[in-house]
């Protein structure tokens, strides 16, 4: 199982690397898809962790966090709600114009540091 909570901490971190790159080359609505995509297998990792089993398919953070059995602090849940809501749009945007007036650069930059301050925190309690 060790090798399992790993892989998932390492591809986390590879995922965040990646919002950081899309960042660079502005393009947005990866950034908000990748940081969903980091929270979802930092939880994973969380999950086989505690549960001693492998986590489900699934991109619900809430039922990652309910699985993994988490008190997350009440600074976080707005960046946990933000991130479970977007995950379907930035994967399958239905108005790319939309989407992408929506994720500008205010917005994204805030969701890469609050994704970056919870992570922090989720290694501290993993």
């Amino acid at each position: 199982m060790n090798k399992v909570i790993a892989n998932w901490v390492k591809s986390s971190e590879y995922d965040l690397q990646t919002a950081k790159v899309m960042k660079k080359g502005k393009r947005y609505i990866y950034v908000i898809f990748m940081c969903h995509l980091s929270i979802e297998k930092f939880l994973k990792a969380v999950v086989a962790k505690r549960t001693k089993k492998i986590p489900p398919k699934t991109h619900d953070l809430y039922y990652l966090i309910k699985l993994a059995d988490l008190e997350i602090p009440s600074r976080y849940h707005k960046i946990i709600s933000h991130l479970n809501q977007a995950s379907i749009p930035t994967r399958y945007p239905e108005d790319i114009t939309k989407i992408k007036r929506e994720y500008n650069k205010t917005v994204v930059l805030r969701y890469l540091k609050e994704t970056q301050s919870l992570l922090r925190w989720l290694k501290r309690i993993k």
